[in-house]
């Protein structure tokens, strides 16, 4: 049995992971108190996946809260899920980061890590890339809010975190190890940055006019539209996708939608990484929903969203705007130079992945060019005699 620690830093971090307990805690049939309510044997049937079993039969989140000020444990412990934590998984420190990174890495969190390191020990393999600016398209765009909440927000996250560990957490058809999946996701070890989204994402006045399939599911999925990352999908290639279903479906069905995908649009998949497209069915739907859909793309398009972070870096560093807030907490100016080339390393290796063509590296590609010059310059001397 796979067993998940859940680690929630700062107040976003936080207000995410109250907002995915809950849905959590929904799916498994665990009430705000940790007692199982649940209608299903299947909920507790893996529920050592997340939760660990205390006295009384009570279910406590095997979770680490981290922030660098009280109150946003505060806040937690007195919402109505304060009562289902462990007091000793809140670690925190009083005065806050400021929104200064350098204080928070080498002062004030300095000063906490060791606190955080006794509660939780692990190395981060595989990354999932969601940003604001996505989450807010998604809401205005597909879902059709017109004044979307942190909360609208943290509960598209907290939709896509659960379902990537659903085959974990609940039986099903073609299930896949979380483990065996980062490994099947990351063919290079610096490019181990996913692309996640969720299905069905509908408006709410037109959920009855839509019928939830298979078919529909795969089409949201690879729909630029629901991508919670904020780059285009078809201005790169994906390296390796992973499609985790819910619900009571035929596998011969989602097999066929997914070979449907890749043979349309066959030129946004890298030909030279074979059966590129991983699949996990799980029985199990969200709470509901009959059925749903949870992707992963490990895309070389994720590039846009470095080349945006770095630009908006560059233009800020060459002036030294803000530069002084960080040296001011003990961080060295030369570490802004280092992020700043790996990050243009990171992208150009994308970009490199993205332009090679089976059976041909960059430099075979080059030399063959090169030669198919020479016969051409040949030809034109022999024409000449």
């Amino acid at each position: 049995m796979r067993e998940i620690v859940h680690i929630q830093i700062g107040q976003c971090g936080n207000q995410i992971g109250t907002k995915f307990w809950e849905v959590i805690g929904e799916e498994h049939g665990i009430d705000c108190a940790g007692i199982d309510s649940g209608a299903s044997v299947l909920q507790l049937e893996r529920i050592n996946v997340y939760y660990n079993e205390a006295y009384g039969k009570k279910y406590v989140p095997r979770a680490v809260l981290v922030d660098l000020e009280p109150g946003t444990m505060d806040s937690i412990r007195s919402s109505r899920l304060g009562a289902l934590f462990q007091p000793d998984s809140f670690v925190h420190g009083n005065s806050g980061a400021g929104n200064n990174w350098a204080k928070g890495h080498y002062t004030e969190g300095a000063e906490l890590i060791e606190n955080v390191m006794d509660a939780l020990m692990e190395n981060a393999d595989a990354c999932f890339c969601i940003d604001n600016e996505a989450l807010y398209d998604i809401c205005f765009r597909t879902l059709r809010l017109t004044t979307p909440t942190y909360g609208d927000l943290n509960h598209l996250v907290s939709l896509t975190m659960s379902g990537i560990t659903t085959s974990l957490r609940f039986p099903g058809q073609l299930n896949a190890d979380l483990r065996k999946l980062a490994v099947n996701m990351v063919p290079f070890p610096r490019l181990h940055f996913f692309m996640p989204g969720f299905a069905p994402l509908t408006a709410q006045g037109s959920q009855q006019y839509r019928a939830l399939s298979v078919a529909e599911l795969t089409q949201q999925m690879f729909d630029a539209r629901n991508i919670m990352a904020a780059c285009d999908p078809r201005r790169g290639r994906y390296l390796t996708v992973a499609c985790i279903f819910r619900g009571k479906m035929s596998t011969r069905e989602v097999d066929q939608q997914l070979l449907s995908v890749q043979t349309r649009s066959s030129s946004c998949f890298v030909e030279w990484i074979p059966n590129n497209v991983k699949v996990a069915v799980c029985d199990i739907p969200p709470r509901g929903l009959n059925m749903a859909a949870t992707f992963l793309g490990n895309s070389t398009a994720i590039q846009e969203l470095f080349t945006r972070v770095s630009e908006q870096f560059s233009a800020m560093f060459r002036r030294r705007a803000f530069v002084h807030w960080y040296t001011g907490e003990g961080m060295d100016i030369s570490e802004f130079g280092e992020a700043e080339s790996d990050i243009h390393d990171l992208v150009s290796e994308y970009q490199l992945y993205q332009d090679v063509r089976a059976g041909l590296d960059g430099s075979e590609e080059g030399r063959e060019e090169g030669e198919d010059m020479e016969a051409e310059d040949m030809e034109a001397e022999d024409t000449g005699h």
